[in-house]
Order: C-alpha cells, then sequence, then structure tokens
C-alpha cells in the first residue's frame, strides 16, 4: 500500500486529486494540505503535488519522499535541481488519470518518469563537457543513423526513413564506424549505448 499526500494551494484541485486516487485499492491518502509542510511528520511514501518547483525543498533531515509534480506548464521541464528534491515524475496538470496514477505507482517502487527527450537534456546537464565532446563525436544526421542501425534497420531501409540515397547511408555508416573506432554495426550500436548517444 502506498501512502500518498496531495498538496495543492487550491482546494478544488486537492478534491480532485483525492477523487482520483480514491479508486486505486493500492493507494492510501494519508493527508491532504495546501503545502508541504506536513510532508516530514507524516513521511509519506510519494508526494502527489500541483505547486510550483519553487516552493519545493529539501527536507531538513536529507531524506525526501518521491514526489510526483503536477506542472501547470503544458511541457514541464527537467533540472537536475528538481531530481535532487525529490521529483519522481512531472507532469502536466492536464495529463490524463491513468498517467497520475502510473506516476504515482512507478515513484512508489523508487523509479522515475522521465520523457526519453527531458533525460537526453538532463544527461547533457548532468555532464556539460562529456555531452559537448560527445555531440562533437557524431553529427545529428550521424546520430540519426546510429539510432536505426541499434533498431536492426538495413541500409535500405534507413535510406527510405531518412529520405536518403542508400549510398549516402553507407558514407554515414562508415564515417560511424570510423569516428567511434568501431569494426562492426554491431559494436557502434555498443559503442552508441554506452556512452549515451542511444537510449534503450
Amino acid at each position: 500500500m502506498t501512502r500518498l499526500l496531495i498538496a495543492a494551494p487550491s482546494a478544488v484541485v486537492r478534491a480532485g486529486l483525492e477523487t482520483l486516487v480514491a479508486g486505486d485499492p493500492a493507494v492510501e491518502v494519508a493527508g491532504s494540505f495546501a503545502d508541504l509542510s506536513s510532508v516530514e511528520a507524516l513521511r509519506p511514501d510519494v508526494v502527489l503535488a500541483a505547486l510550483p518547483v519553487e516552493e519545493l525543498a529539501p527536507p531538513a533531515d536529507g531524506v525526501a519522499p518521491a514526489i510526483v509534480l503536477l506542472s501547470a506548464d503544458a511541457q514541464p521541464a527537467w533540472s537536475s535541481e528538481v531530481l535532487r528534491l525529490g521529483v519522481r515524475a512531472m507532469l502536466s496538470r492536464d495529463a490524463a488519470p491513468a498517467e497520475v496514477l502510473a506516476a504515482v505507482e512507478a515513484a512508489s517502487t523508487g523509479l522515475a518518469v522521465v520523457d526519453p527527450h527531458d533525460l537526453e537534456a538532463l544527461l547533457s546537464a548532468s555532464n556539460p563537457t562529456a555531452a559537448s565532446a560527445e555531440s562533437t563525436v557524431l553529427t545529428p544526421r550521424e546520430l540519426e543513423v546510429l539510432r536505426l542501425m541499434a533498431e536492426g534497420a538495413a541500409n535500405k531501409n534507413i535510406a527510405w526513413k531518412l529520405g536518403i540515397s542508400e549510398h549516402t547511408v553507407k558514407f554515414h555508416v562508415a564515417s560511424i564506424l570510423a569516428k567511434l573506432n568501431a569494426s562492426t554495426r554491431t559494436e557502434a550500436v555498443a559503442i552508441g549505448i554506452r556512452k549515451g548517444m542511444i537510449l534503450i
């Protein structure tokens, strides 16, 4: 059973979130408040918060519960600071009920819910020197080709998907192998995964 604390300044939003989670037998609402002042006293497993990021603060004891943050932004922006504050999922307030419940469930098991595009940005932000070095290794087109290679696509399929000639694909593959110091396509894909160029 996941103990959930709901935090939102609006009583209407809190009531809506309570109704949303009431249908999930795996969730018990530990409390519903206008802010996060009761978190340390109640020690919930997960906090479902419809608050601005600025209102999040690291807990005094250093043990933050997992936070599912409902943002007013249509496309909430992740940052390494938000992760340090305990946020494990960031959704738009317009997110479907199933998305919110799935995020709460994931956060309760110690997982984070991050869109793959946001994950690439987070990884780059957490290690800017490595990210800039990696980004100069392969061109954007070569990265596209490498990602399609990881999906097992043959040169003909890559050419069709990218709208380029098969000869151009062969050129890109040769360039990728040379730049990554790989002798086979499989080795290039493995290096790409290890270096974070391909997310699986």
